[in-house]
């Protein structure tokens, strides 16, 4: 059966005979799923590289938009998503968002099949690529659900850490399906190279021939099944907690269009402020940061006027926004997950951009910055391993924070970041002063390596914090919110990147980070660990009143 009226993980008989069964069977499936979403979400930023070797004619700011475009609308998605589960059910939800899907990979392999094909069209295409970004919401609350709070941790680590390997899978198999004509005649001519390119295992010269249309076709090859395991293997969880007035599907599907199409015109007037006239925007330049607290805000109001029963049931779910750790834990999440997300975003076009060109003195006493560095490293061959560590090391990071706690992993996580990002900066700025830029790159590379693994660990033991601090009907909600917020770093971060390489201060991006990451310690530490604190606040839903606990391994449960 597909809907299931009883739901008790916590009790240890019902868990082993009937819940561990389910509850795996769900996770299975859902990971996947999400890993497609990531992939299709943040692609851009490996097609956008072979855009530049290809020589497609966009400015590489231009082609920074797109992964931004992708990002803020995959974080506003989010937010709509994050009350999916309760309003439309777990197995409806997931199979539908991950359907969605199919939209923007078949666009995008027919839009890369003509050079000529004008920017606003793969702008819409990054707009709707962020519908894989908003599926991160809806699929961590539908997983906390299913799992006991003992092992929250190792299930929501699992699902996020091995779902958050799409950006690993996605830069490997991309380059990779672009080398052949996978689909024969059905897939397009193929391109040649103007620059080499490269692939997991090693550099591919100018003048061979490419598919860059796979990088959108390949994942149809996935989705199609995917999205039949999800509707015959998923479950939709009808109890009181989770999604006990859940329609037919029809009508579920109408309220995931309904509500997501609130997110998608949200993101694209945020978007149309934030864009230069150049680039199809409004050129009016108003600041990223106010833009993004306008999408936020908007995105939620509009939401809590929609009619009926929707609207009951959001207002039910938006008392998360009474409780203080919802804004806390939102803080802090966005320094481990929105730097992941952000990082792997940006990550192949500033190794391309930074340690592909040379950095020459000009005639006129101003660095040039446009000529190929033949001794660049390929960003193809090098970017996927950053986020391939975050994603691995992640259920490690709730593992750990079930053993030990998720704040004191999640403090010791925010001090690496910060000694890693500033020195990651310092060789960022050597190499694009430098004619061969290629000398820094190691080091460079090995520091980023560091932060992504940061990243990871704290991802797992924030998540882990949220599902213990909440009780169980606002947990779900609570997890998609703060993955929400975190998501916009898939939006600031390649913006950041991009504004500084336009300005070539590139090093001040992650100056300014690490200076972020390092408020999230002073947050992180009087929240939740000094000694004088009120240790972990957790409101009861029946009576209002905050208790005060040892630590985040326990919970209260009224």
């Amino acid at each position: 059966m597909s809907e299931i009226n009883k739901w008790e993980p916590e009790d240890p008989a019902f868990w082993e005979s009937t819940g561990k069964k389910v509850a795996n069977r769900n996770l299975w499936i859902s990971i996947p799923s999400l890993l497609c979403g990531f992939a299709i979400w943040l692609y851009w930023g490996i097609i956008t590289v072979q855009m530049l070797n290809l020589g497609f004619e966009f400015e590489k700011s231009e082609l920074f938009t797109l992964m931004a475009i992708a990002g803020l609308t995959g974080a506003t998605l989010r937010i709509p998503s994050s009350f999916f589960i309760r309003l439309c059910g777990g197995r409806n939800t997931i199979f539908f968002t991950t359907a969605l899907l199919m939209i923007p990979a078949f666009g995008t392999g027919l839009a890369l099949q003509d050079k000529n094909t004008p920017l606003w069209v793969f702008q819409l295409l990054a707009l709707l690529s962020g519908f894989g970004g908003g599926n991160f919401a809806s699929s961590m609350s539908n997983i906390s659900f299913f799992f006991p709070k003992k092992i929250q941790g190792l299930a929501l680590g699992l699902n996020a850490g091995l779902g958050n390997f799409g950006v690993t899978t996605m830069q490997i198999l991309v380059p990779l399906v672009m080398t052949f004509g996978l689909f024969g005649g059905l897939g397009g001519e193929s391109m040649v190279l103007q620059s080499s390119s490269g692939t997991l295992i090693g550099k591919i010269s100018a003048g061979t021939e490419t598919y860059i249309q796979n990088a959108g076709f390949v994942w149809l090859l996935i989705l199609i099944p995917l999205a039949f395991a999800g509707w015959f293997g998923m479950n939709n969880l009808k109890v009181e907690h989770v999604s006990p007035d859940i329609g037919n599907p029809v009508t579920s599907f109408a309220i995931i269009i309904g509500m997501m199409s609130i997110g998608l015109f949200t993101a694209a007037g945020g978007l149309w402020l934030i864009l230069p006239a150049s680039a199809n925007g409004s050129g009016f330049n108003v600041p990223k940061e106010l833009v993004l607290v306008a999408v936020v805000a908007l995105t939620v109001s509009l939401l809590k006027i929609i009619p009926g029963d929707i609207k009951t049931s959001l207002n039910r779910q938006f008392k998360i926004f009474d409780n203080r750790h919802t804004w806390i834990m939102s803080i802090i999440y966005t320094m481990t997950f929105g730097s992941f997300i952000g990082f792997s975003a940006a990550f192949p076009l500033a190794i391309k951009v930074i340690f592909g060109y040379t950095h020459v003195m000009g005639p006129d006493g101003v660095l040039v910055h446009d000529a190929a560095n033949p001794n660049g490293p390929s960003a193809l061959m090098y970017a996927w391993m950053g986020p391939f560590i975050g994603a691995l090391i992640r259920p490690v990071g709730g593992w750990i924070a079930d053993k030990m706690g998720g704040a004191w992993v999640t403090h010791i996580c925010s001090a690496v970041m910060v000694v890693s990002a500033i020195g990651a900066a310092h060789y960022m700025k050597a190499a694009y002063n430098s004619a061969t830029p290629e000398e820094y790159f190691v080091q460079f590379f090995l520091l980023f390596l560091v932060l992504f693994a940061a990243t990871g660990i704290g991802n797992g033991s924030t998540f882990r914090t949220i599902a213990m601090v909440f009780d169980k009907e606002q947990a779900g909600p609570a997890l998609g919110w703060t993955s929400a917020v975190a998501a916009y770093g898939a939006f600031y971060i390649p913006k950041v990147f991009g504004e500084q390489i336009q300005a070539t201060t590139p090093e001040n991006a992650l100056y300014g980070f690490a200076a972020f990451y390092a408020l999230c310690i002073l947050i992180n530490w009087w929240f939740y660990l000094r000694k004088d604190r009120k240790q972990v606040l957790v409101c009861c839903p029946k009576c209002n009143e905050e208790f005060s606990l040892k630590s985040d391994n326990e919970f209260y449960n009224p």
